[in-house]
């Protein structure tokens, strides 16, 4: 998850999805003018960095959250893996999705089915034998049980995450976790697991500390470029000062309308397909 970004997929914001924001318990409503400039300068960020910026056009209902593009896939080297988000709104998503991956070229190599739930913001993949998942409110122990299964040359660690505010706020691991290098990660700790810490202090992965007051504005949300090349939604200032410290390029986007007010961060917004 931190080698050189090369590929992402991404949805952009369509009109008719917003009129739902209240439904799909976003914070505000969100501008249509000004989510789709965000939107558009986001793209054009990642495009200046050398990534090839492909758009998710298969047809959908409206559905605001379409956006957050990470969690109804799981990529590994193979392939990617559907998923059944434990939102239920969002499960229309990954048919569309499929579609999408399909016509890049993409690789099915699997799905979750019956009760299972799971979401790409839950699961991060330390190295290419190793996927950390989150069992939240939004991944269940059927959901990571079917990944073990569908994944079996790696190793499917789970930590359960806190329960915080509860269902309604949506809580994955990579609310609490950014990779962003090998040996280097940023993270929320008052809420990490604490065998998770241990993890990372096992695999010699240095850790950068988001400040509590920039926790809920999605500080420890960030996307890796490149490792030590970071993209984070602007306005987390210490947090960002903390990783230029550690010898991390920040790269920063407005993110009011397409981060802020649905929830959502950089890794949220983009589905990586291929990195170096």
């Amino acid at each position: 998850m931190t080698g050189p970004l090369r590929r992402v997929l991404v949805r952009a914001p369509r009109p008719w999805d917003l009129d739902l924001w209240a439904e799909y318990a976003w914070r505000d409503a969100p501008d249509a003018v000004a989510i789709e400039e965000e939107h558009t300068a986001f793209r054009a960020i990642l495009e200046a960095e050398g990534v090839e910026v492909m758009q998710a056009e298969a047809p959908m209902d409206p559905n605001p959250d379409a956006i957050y593009i990470r969690d109804p896939a799981l990529m590994v080297a193979s392939g990617a893996v559907l998923l059944r988000p434990g939102k239920g709104l969002r499960r229309m998503e990954v048919t569309p999705l499929e579609m999408d991956l399909a016509a890049i070229g993409v690789a099915i190599v699997g799905r979750l089915a019956g009760d299972a739930t799971a979401e790409g913001g839950d699961m991060v993949l330390l190295d290419e034998r190793t996927l950390l998942v989150g069992r939240s409110y939004r991944t269940n122990d059927e959901g990571i049980s079917q990944l073990r299964d569908l994944l079996p040359g790696i190793d499917v660690i789970a930590f359960d995450l806190p329960h915080r505010n509860g269902r309604g706020e949506v809580l994955h691991l990579m609310s609490l976790l950014s990779p962003l290098a090998p040996d280097l990660a940023l993270v929320y700790l008052p809420l990490m697991p604490t065998r998770l810490v241990e993890l990372l202090e096992e695999r010699g992965i240095s850790t950068i500390e988001v400040p509590d007051e920039e926790f809920g504005s999605m500080g420890p949300n960030v996307l890796a470029l490149a490792p030590r090349v970071a993209l984070a939604v602007e306005g987390n200032d210490e947090t960002r000062r903390r990783m230029e410290v550690a010898g991390v390029e920040v790269r920063t986007y407005r993110g009011d309308e397409i981060s802020r007010k649905g929830d959502g961060g950089p890794t949220c917004l983009t589905r990586p397909v291929f990195r170096d």
